[in-house]
């Protein structure tokens, strides 16, 4: 099936990623833009209806469709299955895995148990597809990855916030001004410890292009997080993204 149809879903659900996604070399993207559709699709599933049984159901679905990528067996035909399967290998496929375990979490209105789950369900959903989308390009640095994932997933929740709230969520263990801020400021140091990033995953590090710049603004003004103001202008968000292309990193 065609590269097309992955785009689409990307361009109106996720329509910063496919911004920085159509910065890459045509040969990235037809990596990236399967991966991402995945990952849109199965973020969706647990939103579409109330009902929390075919809400798992719905999620199982995609697991069962990663277990046929990984084990090699026939691999139904989908819009966006088709061409993942066609970018990913039996690892990725049960990395993949556990972030759609971990999208579970949305389903229900349960508070994350401590802060540890909380920060294990950042690293199983936006870190895991970071690293996902880097290693499918050829890249071999995890650590640097996966700590730009997980300051990319913080900055993204905390966007997120004020709509998980309204749908009955709970999004974070301490919501005070001081934890949010303090929460932004350990995935600042995080993403600190990233000097280099290898040539070969930059494009995918390039969807975290905002991280750094809305993670600095919730550590000096946690407030905008609840009330939902975090955020770059248009130009200063095209301006920064051709910044961090042109470094190599975010």
């Amino acid at each position: 099936m065609s590269i097309q149809a992955c785009a689409e879903l990307v361009h109106r659900g996720d329509p910063d990623r496919f911004l920085a996604t159509m910065t890459a070399p045509l040969a990235a993207r037809e990596i990236l833009l399967p991966i991402y559709a995945f990952n849109l699709e199965v973020a969706r599933a647990p939103w579409v209806t109330k009902e929390a049984m075919i809400a798992e159901m719905r999620l199982q679905w995609w697991r069962d469709a990663l277990e046929e990528i990984a084990t090699g067996t026939t691999v139904r035909r989908h819009e966006v299955i088709t061409p993942l399967a066609g970018v990913l290998d039996d690892e990725a496929a049960r990395m993949l895995d556990g972030l759609v375990t971990a999208r579970s979490w949305d389903i229900y209105s349960d508070a994350f148990e401590d802060q540890v789950a909380f920060e294990a369900h950042i690293e199983a959903t936006s870190a895991t597809l970071m690293w996902v989308a880097a290693r499918a390009l050829g890249a071999k640095q995890e650590k640097v990855f996966r700590a730009i994932g997980y300051a990319s997933g913080i900055a993204s929740w905390f966007r997120a916030i004020p709509e998980l709230e309204n749908q009955g969520r709970k999004p974070l263990v301490d919501g005070r001004a001081s934890a949010v801020a303090a929460l932004a400021e350990g995935a600042l140091a995080r993403l600190a410890t990233v000097t280099t990033v290898e040539a070969a995953g930059r494009p995918a590090a390039l969807a975290a292009w905002q991280a750094r710049a809305l993670l600095k603004q919730a550590a000096r003004e946690p407030a905008r997080v609840a009330e939902g103001s975090l955020g770059i202008s248009g130009f200063a968000r095209h301006g920064s993204l051709m910044l961090a292309r042109l470094r190599g990193r975010v």
